[in-house]
């Protein structure tokens, strides 16, 4: 099937997993988290460059959050201090 229908399926399943409470999110949330690299290389290889910048950018600005948490224990950071950081909130 053609790259930007499984595109237009995964925004629409992180649409619905982004509806569900918090605790539910997170084993499918991992799940769509793994799948968008693949899909995304799908739809650069299928439309060229421009198009993977698109689909690049949409998947860093709806999972801004995940990623920064990510990049943070990456670089040494402990879970408490990225989870303070990504969130906001002070730890005491």
């Amino acid at each position: 099937m053609n790259a930007l229908f499984w595109g237009c399926i995964w925004v629409v399943a992180a649409t619905v997993v982004a509806v569900l409470p918090m605790r539910y999110q997170y084993v499918p949330g991992v799940g769509l988290l793994l799948a968008a690299p693949i899909l995304i290389w799908q739809i650069g290889a299928a439309y060229g460059w421009p198009a993977l910048l698109v689909a690049a950018f949409a998947f860093a600005s709806m999972f801004r959050k995940p990623l920064r948490y990510f990049a943070l224990r990456a670089v040494g950071r402990s879970r408490e201090d990225a989870r303070s950081q990504v969130t906001g909130e002070v730890t005491r």
